[in-house]
């Protein structure tokens, strides 16, 4: 037998734990990727939201005029934060899966997990509050919902 051997509950050695470690390791990989491609489109919401909400982009984005989105610049302000926060989050717990082992991998585990799934959730309420936004909720969840379903199944292998 070529290739990795892991030991059995009995100590036997068998074949095609290899695979399976390299099963694993590309879901997490996926998931990986996903919160990473989450993080940035929320770091991306955040500029638009607390930086250059009367801009171009922010304007397509969201719709109306700078005149008209002046009034909101406050909560779209504190918003943009959140945004970042929820990135910042899901990159920190990104982070520490990659390059930790142990109990620090367990916190990086939780704190993507948490970072991509609080995102989830939001693009859900979004969805179920306006029907006129579900597209732009399937573009705010999708990348969370892949890193979520991604790292629990890798978490669980």
């Amino acid at each position: 037998m070529n290739g990795p051997r892991a030991r059995g509950a009995a100590g036997e050695l068998y074949a095609g734990a290899g695979l399976h470690c390299r099963l694993v390791n590309a879901l997490l990989v996926i998931g990986l990727v996903a919160a990473v491609l989450a993080a940035c489109l929320h770091v991306l919401i955040f500029w638009m939201e607390a930086i250059a909400w009367e801009g171009p982009l922010a304007r397509k984005t969201f719709g109306g005029t700078p005149e008209e989105a002046r009034p909101h610049a406050f909560y779209a302000f504190n918003q943009g934060f959140y945004n970042l926060f929820l990135a910042v989050e899901a990159l920190a717990g990104v982070a520490l899966m990659a390059l930790s082992s142990g109990a620090w991998h367990t916190a990086g585990s939780a704190l993507a997990l948490y970072g991509v799934g609080s995102m989830l959730a939001a693009a859900l309420v979004l969805a179920l509050k306006s029907p006129a936004h579900r597209q732009a909720a399937l573009k705010q969840g999708a990348f969370p919902l892949i890193a979520v379903v991604f790292l629990v199944l890798g978490l669980l292998h």
